[in-house]
């Protein structure tokens, strides 16, 4: 499974995108991939906030997780 990392999310990562080790536990659904991001990369804990897009779409928590879908995490963004 291959995560997109963008803004923040791309610099506690160190990468623009991650891949879990083959003998990780693969997440099933937006919500354990919250979790599993903020224990393998603790920086994640500190967001105020992250969304999960799935194949292009922005994702609930609990929306299922499949191999080879695409998933991009979007920290919270701000401007003016």
């Amino acid at each position: 499974m291959e995560l997109l990392m963008f803004g923040v999310a791309k610099d506690i990562v160190g990468q623009s995108s991650f891949r879990f080790d083959e003998g990780d536990i693969i997440p099933k659904s937006v919500s354990e991939l919250k979790d599993k991001l903020k224990a393998t990369f603790p920086e994640f804990k500190k967001l105020s906030s992250l969304a999960v897009a799935v194949n292009n779409e922005y994702a609930e928590e609990n929306e299922v997780l499949k191999e080879g879908d695409e998933i991009a995490i979007i920290p919270p963004v701000s401007g003016g």
